[in-house]
């Protein structure tokens, strides 16, 4: 089965296979043969579990709820129901390769992180990354080494790096460099250029690492960004319950066709065996397989319904509301080349309050949730299909707040400061450690990783040396309204730092 190429989109809805769902429908036929069920999980099929998480989820979550290894499933003449779906999936995002993960993309950071280890001891890696690719380099003992993102003055929120950037920072790294580890999407859908990071990487003779944990969706709409796979990246995280619509936890890990995919295959395949669970969800690898399925075959009418929402969303935040669409500003920005269409960014410091002011009035005015509340912006994610009564909702409640005589100022505490390396994550994480007043934590190195969100770059992590400035800016933030993501007080009165014997 060949990669789809962009050109090749209505050609994958027409494909057979990709009319089916392998491994649900062998889910469903196990099932509907009312098996004795003499094995786990323990609920029997619903018989034994508590009536109302039966009535609440419905019996065919229970009968679908099945242990691993079961014979026609995932065990059986090659290639099995389970085979088949990755398959499909990896046909469907154009990768060598595909990984069902169900412990989120998270679980899909880690097993990467373990995997490079064999490629190198640095890495190079966007400051900005999630705290499972921390996770990760504290699990490999990788040692990072950090490029810095472009940070939105006005928003205070992160975007993304440039090739240019990433190439001197492999060129200041040193010869033992696993990857270059980067992040698009941002939370706010700021898209980085993908292809000038993977030229840059291979440049230097290294993979380029997507965490596309926000852009699962991209490339099953032409006006949608493009998928990194498709742009030379060689390993690539995706969230695929975010904005592809499989289950909560579930998330997919795929492998290029590049230069580093033979090598990267094998430590990928004993990364994910010793992450997953031996007893992985198969509701969750269900949903995956009937994702795939929902996008391959009618991706471009629900993501075209969705664009429409979030465009008339859009005009009427601006037309009706009178408050800013930040999105499009993004691609002022060296490092923003397109932004997600889906992810619809409202600046709302006209209001005079804080986002997650805004947020908590949205939900006691008009009943809605959005994604992500800053201090200066909100963000509205409209996902696969008609969104439009939500986005209505929305405006509603916009349209009921205040509009202040002195907006917020734009958000600039602890853009800047970060800790100095003085021990490898790994070390620091797995040393003894103390809990001790923030005062007393200067100089001293820390045993946690500490963001300042807004805008969520780590300012410190674990073996990093804590700085005043650093421990000013977390506080700062947290006077601010803004919090810090890691802290073991709220306030940041105390820091969690390595035990000086």
């Amino acid at each position: 089965m060949t990669a789809m190429r962009e050109t090749d989109r209505p050609t994958l809805a027409r494909d057979a296979a990709h009319q089916t769902t392998p491994y649900l429908d062998a889910l469903r036929a196990y099932a509907a043969n009312e098996p004795a069920r003499l094995n786990v999980p323990g609920h029997k099929a619903g018989s034994g579990a508590d009536r109302r998480i039966v009535r609440a989820l419905g019996p065919a979550a229970f009968e679908l709820d099945v242990p691993p290894l079961l014979w026609g499933v995932d065990r059986g003449p090659s290639p099995t129901p389970l085979e088949q779906a990755l398959e499909l999936a990896a046909d469907a995002w154009g990768a060598r390769r595909t990984w069902f993960l169900t412990n989120g993309a998270s679980q899909g950071n880690q097993a990467t992180c373990l995997a490079l280890r064999a490629l190198g001891s640095t890495v190079v890696v966007q400051r900005s990354v999630h705290s499972s690719v921390i996770d990760g380099l504290v699990l490999s003992g990788l040692v990072p080494r950090f490029v810095a993102p472009t940070v939105d003055a006005e928003l205070g929120v992160a975007h993304g790096v440039t090739p240019a950037a990433v190439a001197a920072a492999l060129a200041a790294a040193g010869d033992d460099v696993a990857a270059a580890y980067v992040v698009t999407p941002s939370y706010f859908g700021a898209v980085a250029d993908v292809a000038g990071c993977a030229a840059a990487a291979h440049a230097a003779g290294v993979p380029l690492i997507v965490d596309e944990a926000w852009g699962a969706h991209f490339g099953f709409h032409p006006a949608l960004p493009h998928n990194a796979l498709r742009q030379g990246a060689d390993v690539v995280i995706s969230s695929t319950h975010k904005l592809a619509g499989s289950l909560t936890q579930s998330a997919m890990l795929h492998i290029g066709a590049g230069p580093f995919a033979d090598v990267l295959e094998a430590q990928l395949e004993r990364a994910h065996r010793a992450l997953e669970s031996t007893s992985a969800s198969s509701l969750l690898y269900a949903s995956l397989d009937a994702a795939r399925h929902n996008l391959a075959v009618d991706g471009e009418r629900l993501f075209g319904e969705a664009l429409e929402a979030a465009g008339e969303l859009r005009r009427a935040v601006r037309e009706e509301v009178g408050l800013p669409v930040a999105d499009a500003a993004f691609l002022r920005y060296d490092d923003v080349v397109a932004f997600d269409p889906l992810r619809v960014v409202i600046d709302t410091r006209a209001t005079g309050l804080d986002g997650l002011q805004v947020g908590a009035r949205l939900r006691a005015l008009a009943g809605v949730d959005v994604e992500v509340l800053s201090r200066a912006a909100i963000v509205a994610v409209i996902g696969p299909g008609e969104q439009r009564e939500g986005g209505r909702a929305l405006v509603r409640g916009l349209a009921a707040l205040p509009v202040a005589e002195r907006p917020l100022p734009n958000w600039t505490a602890g853009a800047t400061a970060v800790g100095t390396p003085a021990m490898s994550p790994r070390e620091a994480f797995l040393a003894p450690t103390e809990v001790v007043p923030a005062a007393h934590a200067v100089g001293r190195i820390s045993a946690d990783s500490l963001a300042t969100y807004p805008p969520g770059i780590p300012n410190v992590l674990p073996g990093e040396q804590v700085t005043a400035d650093v421990i000013a800016a977390l506080q700062r933030c947290v006077e601010q309204g803004g919090w810090v993501r890691g802290a073991p007080t709220g306030a940041v009165t105390h820091l969690r730092v390595v035990r000086a014997d």
